[in-house]
């Protein structure tokens, strides 16, 4: 079976378990990969995996706790 290669925004908040106030946000402000046609909002599936592949720190996983809200340290 052939995933669909267009998703929209419900589709999208459902795969990437985000709320669908957040990804309209992120699409009207150009922080996620979208397209608009019309009034409706459409976002290519591949992208947004590429997208989210590309969020990934640069291998340190303590580097967002360092700048985070804590502060951290050790």
């Amino acid at each position: 079976m052939e995933t669909d290669k267009w998703l929209t925004l419900d589709e999208l908040a459902e795969y990437l378990k985000l709320s669908r106030t957040k990804l309209y946000r992120m699409a009207q402000e150009g922080e996620i990969p979208a397209s608009k046609i019309g009034t409706q909002w459409r976002f290519n599936r591949q992208e947004i995996d590429d997208w989210v592949t590309s969020q990934r720190p640069d291998g340190t996983s303590s580097q967002r706790t360092e700048n985070g809200r804590d502060g951290g340290g050790t």
